[in-house]
């Protein structure tokens, strides 16, 4: 490894949440305070991620030095509830995570789950609060979602009507788009179509078919075999209403299954962009200009595995530090590694270190998570950056 000093050392700490026990920015302040410790004269760069899923709200504005704003609202089965979201430091651009209004946890007290009647309408009335801000650009974080509605609920909360053959407005859930026939894009709110969307995923599977919203995602959400049968259909025929009224073909959309189909919706009435997550978020936070004259980065997330690889966050940030003039070393600090380090090193990744100084479950790592973080980046820095002159 090569050796630099550390008063000359810039080190980006660019980690994504550990699930179940630190959100991101938590990561990122005990990896820091292990960069500091072991370099003090450094610049550390703290950038907590996501994946444009849950937990992305948070990481932007962390990064952004904002704070999250509420809004009354309703979860995914109609009930009242506050959620919150951030806009950029210049105005310009608002951010909404759908798993604020309408996620599954949310709703988990409800039992048996209703899969056929969870909505995004939550989700659409928060938009409608961002549009109100002013903003000219909405990132749409997806993840987490309770519902398979096509995001049929968050127009509804713009203010479209979703119709059935009768020109009734239809029941919120999947069960309602099931009766789609027709769009009354009349309410739509003004400011709507005169901003730019953006729809972050975390995943590329489409609207429907055997890796659709429904087969692959219906099943957490409570979802049966004859449940999983009805969304896709009912998928199918949103589709066939989406591109009726507006003229953009949605059917094939790579990543149209994410948050139960929300993207389509998004695209075809309101012709959003779908984008990696990570990325997305990456560049919202400013990753790939602070790469640029990096001499160390170090990322993280709770596991590290195979998935890890494909488009999480651990793999935007070895992909965007390759991109980079520089092209500094990647370390990946994890509660649990369980890809051979060939394979790591394959991917991008200078190494990826456990948090496990010995036999441990993923509990109980976590658990001991902050300090732990801080000491393998002390050792990581001190190993990379060499000693201080």
């Amino acid at each position: 490894m090569r050796t630099l000093t550390r008063v000359s050392a810039h080190v980006v700490v660019a980690p994504d949440s550990f699930k179940g026990s630190l959100a991101a920015p938590d990561v990122a302040a005990a990896l820091e305070a292990g960069v500091r410790a072991a370099a003090p004269s450094a610049r550390v760069t703290s950038l907590p991620l996501a994946d444009g899923g849950e937990g992305s709200l948070a990481a932007l504005a962390a990064a952004w030095g904002v704070p999250q704003r509420p809004v009354s609202t309703v979860d995914a089965l109609g009930r009242p509830t506050t959620a919150h979201w951030a806009m950029s430091p210049d105005g310009r651009t608002g951010v909404v995570e759908l798993a604020q209004a309408s996620g599954l946890p949310a709703v988990a007290d409800v039992q048996p789950p209703q899969p056929l009647a969870a909505h995004t309408r939550g989700t659409g009335a928060l938009a409608a609060a961002v549009l109100e801000a002013g903003v000219e650009e909405v990132i749409v974080c997806l993840g987490g979602s309770a519902s398979t509605d096509g995001g049929a609920g968050l127009l509804t909360g713009l203010g479209v009507r979703v119709l059935d053959g009768r020109g009734v407005p239809v029941q919120d859930g999947g069960a309602g788009v099931a009766e789609a026939a027709s769009l009354d894009l009349s309410g739509l709110h003004p400011r709507a179509r005169e901003v730019r969307w953006r729809v972050a995923v975390d995943v590329s599977n489409p609207l429907t078919g055997e890796h659709g919203a429904a087969a692959v995602f219906g099943p957490q959400k409570g979802a049966e075999p004859g449940d999983v049968a009805f969304l896709d259909e009912a998928l199918a025929r949103w589709a066939g209403v989406l591109e009726r009224a507006t003229g953009r073909a949605v059917r094939g959309l790579p990543g149209g299954g994410a948050a139960g189909g929300v993207p389509v919706a998004l695209v075809a009435v309101l012709g959003a962009t779908v984008e990696r997550g990570i990325d997305l978020v990456s560049r919202a936070v400013g990753l790939p200009a602070a790469l640029e004259d990096a001499d160390l980065v170090i990322t993280g997330e709770g596991r590290f595995d195979a998935q890890s690889v494909h488009g999480k966050v651990p793999d935007g940030v070895a992909r965007a530090a390759a991109a980079s003039d520089r092209h500094p070393p990647v370390v990946v600090v994890a509660g649990q590694v369980d890809l051979p380090q060939s394979q790591t090193r394959a991917s991008g990744f200078r190494a990826a270190i456990s948090l496990a100084s010995g036999p441990a479950t993923l509990d109980e790592l976590l658990a001991d998570a902050p300090r732990r973080l801080t000491e393998v980046a002390a050792a990581v820095t001190a190993l990379v950056l060499g000693p201080e002159v």
